[in-house]
């Protein structure tokens, strides 16, 4: 019986493990750290009156375009001059990314970066039909509020410098600038105004509004969807995430910079010199596959900036591109930009950047990706092994003291004394040198390396659109057949992946329970539910996984398997064992502090029940 218990403590062990796994893939955010609201102390006061333009389209009537013009007071000159046309705008670009700058707004409209495919083989437009919005929000001293998004800019390209000016009169102007950096996917971008100290309201704190609706870029909208999140950092670079899973709005200070992060790419600003507070907000736009549904989620981001003498003043960065480790590294000394890439919390991340991300790369540089992530592990196995032996060795020596225990079990039977029969078992234990939990300790011991890998496999852009064997993409799903029909939790396909990866762990609990009875033990959880339960859930939840976890957890299981048989019939030798057990038991053994303790409160309780009994 007792070596049937270790064997459900190892049971239980594995079970947890997937159990938290499954509560992990939902609630991947660290715990949120709390911060304090920020209330814009200089904000506009309800008497004063707000000018905006009647229309955001430039009239092309005398008429029209003068009773526009009126609306915008001193920045109706901009509206005269011939940059004010409707869908003008200029191009810059390099070897990474192609950016539209509209004179419209003097905004970003349109963003493609090179060399990269949707799922469904269209080039990837972060910015494209009006998804995004940058602008400045002011106030003139004749009390209008005005946001550049309405307003039309002129253009000076310089190279890879474009200058985009909003005049008030040939020498008085706000400006945007925006320098493309070669070979990278870092856009340079500073705002600034000249002469305008007199045209704003400098009482009435200027804000920078941010909006991107993230476009689906893969082919699980809604596995893409857990990884579409907004991550700020902020405050002696402590770092947050809004929440994936649905409405999120928080208020952060001393912010430097904000992601909004698509799955496997990322939209950054950056500023150099960190903001004094701000208000980011995310809502969720996808509840469902189909090939209707474009966009995840909604982000948006408020900004309040300070004048300085008057004017603006302020130097920030946008960054467009890939969420790939490797770029954002190159920017840490900096900015710190990987942490805005889930690569696990604490222990997780660690074992993440200084052990799986090393050896995968070293791997994947001279083979292709599939092959690397059998071979990262056979070698994380093979690490974990002496633990997989440990577990073994404990199951064996129960298997030996079995006989033993069951003499104890028939010799103080029923529920008067198991106080007594515990201890007799106890002190077996310690005569023979088991620890009846050893077969749950292991398990425990290898999460932090199981939780690692499951942030790993998600994130890594290195595997996007790698194929292997069957599964075109790596880095999302494997399907080898399409259902007529969807099933809750499930979907509308079949994986192959999760289907070998929940047959291996089937058989893996199968063998771990060995001689369990098929009948539920007295005193014990009933694990043949959870035996099951596993592997089913395995198969439903990681059926829109990507498809490089399910290989990895597919060839782990398999190893283990393997492993396991090895030291079974080729390791563990039962007779070497039984008799290394005998010449222990002769041995005098001095009890530690803990065992006396746990042996005094058993005799106490004990007593304390037979007293009890005399009264009755």
């Amino acid at each position: 019986m007792e070596e049937k218990r270790n064997n459900t403590f190892s049971l239980i062990g594995f079970a947890l493990m997937f159990v938290v796994l499954i509560y992990y893939m939902y609630n991947q955010k660290p715990p949120q750290q709390t911060t304090e609201s920020t209330n814009n102390t200089t904000q506009q006061s309800s008497s004063q009156q707000v000018a905006t333009p009647a229309s955001t389209t430039l009239p092309t009537d005398s008429l029209g375009l003068s009773k526009y013009k009126e609306t915008l007071g001193a920045f109706g000159f901009s509206a005269a001059l011939p940059s004010a046309k409707e869908g003008a705008f200029t191009e810059i670009e390099n070897n990474l990314i192609k950016l539209q700058v509209s004179n419209k707004g003097g905004q970003i409209t349109n963003l493609l970066v090179k060399n990269q495919k949707t799922y469904n083989g269209k080039p990837v437009e972060l910015i494209k039909d009006g998804n995004a919005s940058f602008s400045l929000k002011f106030t003139t001293n004749d009390n209008r509020t005005l946001e550049t998004k309405d307003l039309f800019f002129s253009p000076t390209l310089s190279g890879n410098t474009l200058s985009m000016k909003l005049h008030v009169s040939d020498n008085q102007y706000l400006e945007y600038v925006y320098t493309l950096r070669p070979d990278e996917y870092m856009v340079d971008f500073s705002i600034r105004s000249v002469g305008l100290s007199q045209v704003f309201n400098t009482g009435v704190t200027p804000e920078l509004l941010w909006k991107l609706k993230a476009r689906r870029m893969e082919k699980s909208v809604t596995y893409e969807d857990r990884y579409v999140q907004a991550v700020v950092q902020y405050e002696d670079n402590r770092d947050d995430k809004l929440s994936a899973g649905g409405e999120d709005s928080e208020e952060f200070k001393s912010i430097k910079w904000v992601d909004f992060k698509q799955h496997l790419f990322s939209s950054f600003l950056i500023s150099d010199k960190p903001l004094a507070s701000g208000k980011i907000s995310s809502k969720n736009l996808a509840t469902s596959e189909g090939d209707n549904v474009q966009a995840t989620k909604a982000f948006a981001a408020e900004f309040p900036i300070a004048f300085t003498s008057g004017e603006l003043s302020e130097s920030l960065h946008f960054f467009y591109g890939p969420s790939d480790y490797h770029i954002f590294k190159k920017y840490d000394k900096e900015y710190g930009l990987t942490k805005a890439i889930p690569l696990g919390w604490g222990i997780f991340g660690w074992i993440n950047k200084w052990f799986v991300i090393p050896v995968f790369d070293l791997l994947s540089s001279f083979m292709a990706v599939g092959v690397a992530i059998i071979v990262l592990t056979i070698i994380v196995r093979i690490l974990l092994s002496p633990i997989q032996y440990k577990s073994y060795l404990s199951q064996a020596k129960m298997k030996v003291l079995r006989p033993e225990i069951e003499e104890i079990n028939n010799k103080y039977k029923g529920s008067e004394n198991a106080m007594k029969r515990q201890q007799e078992t106890m002190a077996l234990y310690s005569k023979a040198g088991v620890n009846p939990l050893s077969g749950c300790i292991p398990a425990l011991l290898q999460m932090p390396v199981f939780f690692a890998l499951f942030s790993f496999f998600p994130t890594a852009f290195m595997l996007r659109q790698k194929s292997f064997m069957w599964a075109e993409d790596l880095s999302s799903y494997d399907a080898v057949a399409q259902l007529p029909f969807s099933i809750p939790f499930y979907g509308n396909h079949v994986s192959l992946f999760p289907i070998l990866a929940s047959v291996t762990m089937l058989i893996y609990m199968l063998m771990t329970t060995g001689q369990m009875q098929q009948t539920k033990q007295e005193g014990m959880p009933d694990m043949r539910f959870m035996m099951y339960l596993s592997p089913i859930m395995m198969l439903f939840f990681f059926n829109n996984y990507a498809s490089g976890l399910s290989l990895y957890y597919f060839i782990s299981n398999l190893i283990t398997i393997f492993i396991m048989l090895a030291i079974k019939y080729w390791i563990i030798d039962e007779k070497r064992i039984h008799a290394k057990i005998q010449e222990n038991k002769q041995k005098p053994r001095k009890e530690s502090k803990f065992q006396r303790k746990m042996r005094e409160m058993m005799e106490q309780a004990e007593a304390q029940r037979n007293a009890q009994n005399k009264k009755k």
